[in-house]
């Protein structure tokens, strides 16, 4: 029996080493190692860096990034890697230290959102004034930010610089395109109803860029509570306007939303949960949501579609 154990042995071993097609283990991926913080984030950097990046994202589908806190198994990743891509302005709340500390150590760190003209940013009473961090919102602004990225990856990954360069101006005509057709899009709508009602305030930026006046029930940072005022608040200002449907988001649990649902009836006025928005967060991967265009178009065609009554 031991004989036939130990021969099993031997078998199973020379199985193993012969896996590869020389008797060799597998080459080592070669690729630029990249992290990104968001999916949001991490579609901008995939987009641009193609196959030649070996990309990891941290934040899954629906995750809200002003929440998250970095596992022991997050850091390890970012340590291990070559890059990290977030989006800052202080959107990875609970994260910042931790990414600070990486930025001190000699690690590259890209805060896409802050290669936006600090002109250009929104700066929020409500967040201890610091700038509103959801500049992707603005599909122009953050068509701004392929370069961005595009000129960090190059630098990282000389040999093939001018393939991200490329990548990015593609990109970048895409996202002019995108622009253009939100524009048309919202031309759907009079400007009377052009009002934004969502789970926290993070439509400032498509509400500048589009005309819609924008309300959000908690703050830029779903870190902060709404109280009871706040609701009762935000719902006289439905009755008052006479809107016909507020929204639920993705990243953010829809109990809010239906308190002020609620809120609204109580007053005897009825109001429709118009739709789910992606907000913090891209859709499922492999789903059309799952890229940034993808959840761009579906959020303006779930707006214009309940507050022009076209459902």
């Amino acid at each position: 029996m031991r004989n036939r154990r130990v021969a099993l042995f031997l078998i199973v071993t020379a199985v193993l080493w012969g896996c590869g097609d020389d008797g060799t283990s597998p080459p080592e991926d070669s690729r630029l190692r990249v992290v990104a913080t968001t999916t949001i984030v991490g579609d901008l950097v995939r987009t641009i860096g193609g196959r030649e990046v070996q990309l990891d994202v941290l934040m899954g589908a629906g995750i809200d990034p002003h929440l998250y806190k970095a596992s022991a198994g997050d850091v390890r990743r970012m340590s291990a890697a070559q890059a990290i891509f977030y989006n800052g302005l202080h959107l990875e709340g609970k994260m910042t230290e931790v990414l600070e500390q990486m930025g001190g150590r000699g690690m590259k760190t890209v805060a896409v959102g802050e290669c936006v003209p600090e002109a250009e940013l929104i700066t929020s009473a409500g967040f201890s004034g610091i700038h509103d961090p959801h500049v992707w919102f603005d599909v122009g602004m953050w068509a701004g930010s392929t370069g961005c990225v595009a000129e960090a990856l190059a630098e990282l990954d000389p040999p093939h610089a001018d393939v991200y360069r490329e990548r990015g101006r593609a990109y970048l005509d895409e996202l002019t395109a995108l622009e253009g057709w939100v524009g048309e899009r919202v031309d759907n709508l009079a400007p009377g109803e052009r009002v934004l009602v969502t789970a926290h305030d993070a439509f400032g930026y498509f509400g500048r860029a589009y005309g819609f006046e924008v309300r959000g029930l908690l703050g830029v940072s779903t870190a902060s509570e709404a109280g009871t005022s706040d609701v009762q608040e935000l719902a006289d200002f439905i009755v008052e306007r006479r809107i016909p449907a507020v929204f639920v988001e993705t990243s953010v649990p829809p109990r809010y939303v239906e308190a002020l649902k609620e809120a609204v009836e109580a007053r005897g006025f009825a109001v429709e949960i118009g739709g789910t928005l992606y907000s913090d967060s891209l859709g499922n991967p492999g789903t059309p949501t799952g890229s940034y265009e993808g959840a761009v178009r579906a959020n303006v065609e779930t707006i214009v579609g309940a507050l022009a009554g076209e459902r």
